[in-house]
């Protein structure tokens, strides 16, 4: 185990690398830091102006070779920056992205964290009760509303719980957030039923298919034979042998726990890192677009992974090597 470990680093540090020298050519060669200074400025702003900004951030340097000092360029820099988590500051506003990411932690867990603990089990429960009842109206059923769930655009669920809950109801803001314990969860209790409901039809599918495949196998049969209940077919032999399925489907997702809720954050005025991204997004503010791409992909390579170890762990049978 301990040399299948050291390829999986390998393999992880080497698609990171390769993802910081794509980020490179697209956001230094591609996309010309003059360009990025302009919608900084406005294009209207003098050279000298454009000049002293390019300079400010870094940008100023030679990109890939510099014959005088080969060290000193823009793409040792990019490399140096990311590797030691110096990210910088935000080509918007001069803001640290270091403070920012620091500021959005804390919203984007509060958020993603319940989504993920409450929708786990909620939609393990729904497809283990359709796929008990296999066949059956309530299978039936249960299949046509999650796929009328899943086809749905998130959007739609937005507006649509704004509207309903947040403008007529007036059951909970349509916006805003605040870190007070007393009020915090009427702030998240309308973007969190939200994000329950909008993801429930996909993973109720998914689930549901793998259940009622693990349904038909040798051992489920056997264990009825041997006068084992359904529900305790369900739950004793079904679902831990369906563990692997899930496992991958549910831990690629942590990452995206720590890099937050883009459209839900942004919908409702929660300060978090999805948010962060948006914004950098709408403000052309490269420098924390390419800090949340990088740590993205080294959160995905974790997770990856994190993975691969957890298959261990919900069948012995399974061997890394």
């Amino acid at each position: 185990m301990g040399a299948w470990l050291l390829r999986r680093l390998a393999w992880g540090a080497a698609t990171v690398l390769g993802v910081l020298l794509f980020l490179f050519v697209l956001f230094f060669l591609y996309a010309q830091p003059e360009d990025v200074a302009r919608q900084a400025l406005g294009e209207k702003a003098p050279p000298a102006a454009i000049e002293q900004w390019l300079a400010n951030h870094g940008y100023d340097r030679p990109r890939v070779w510099n014959p005088d000092h080969p060290l000193d360029t823009m793409l040792v820099d990019h490399f140096r920056r990311m590797l030691t988590f110096d990210f910088g500051r935000s080509d918007a506003d001069g803001v640290p992205i270091a403070q920012r990411l620091r500021s959005g932690i804390g919203p984007s867990l509060s958020l993603t964290v319940p989504l993920f603990a409450l929708g786990l089990p909620l939609a393990l429960g729904v497809a283990l009760l359709v796929a008990f009842f296999r066949e059956t109206y309530i299978d039936r059923v249960g299949v046509v509303l999650a796929v009328a769930v899943m086809s749905v655009s998130i959007l739609i669920y937005i507006l649509g719980g704004q509207y309903l809950i947040g403008k007529l109801l007036r059951w909970f803001p349509i916006s805003g957030f605040d870190t007070d314990p007393a009020v915090i969860v009427r702030f998240l209790a309308l973007p969190l039923a939200i994000g329950l409901v909008s993801g429930l039809g996909s993973d109720v599918r998914f689930y549901r298919t793998v259940f009622a495949e693990e349904t038909g196998r040798d051992y489920v049969r056997t264990a009825r034979a041997k006068g084992a209940g359904d529900a305790r077919v369900m739950l004793r032999h079904v679902l831990p042998n369906a563990l692997i399925p899930i496992l991958t489907n549910e831990v690629v997702r942590i990452p995206f726990l720590f890099l937050g809720a883009l459209l839900l954050e942004s919908f409702f005025g929660i300060p978090g890192l999805g948010s962060i991204t948006v914004d950098a997004i709408q403000s052309n503010d490269f420098a924390t677009l390419r800090v949340m791409v990088y740590l993205g992909a080294l959160l995905f390579v974790a997770a990856q992974i994190a993975t691969d170890l957890a298959y261990t762990l919900a069948d012995p049978r399974v061997r890394l090597r």
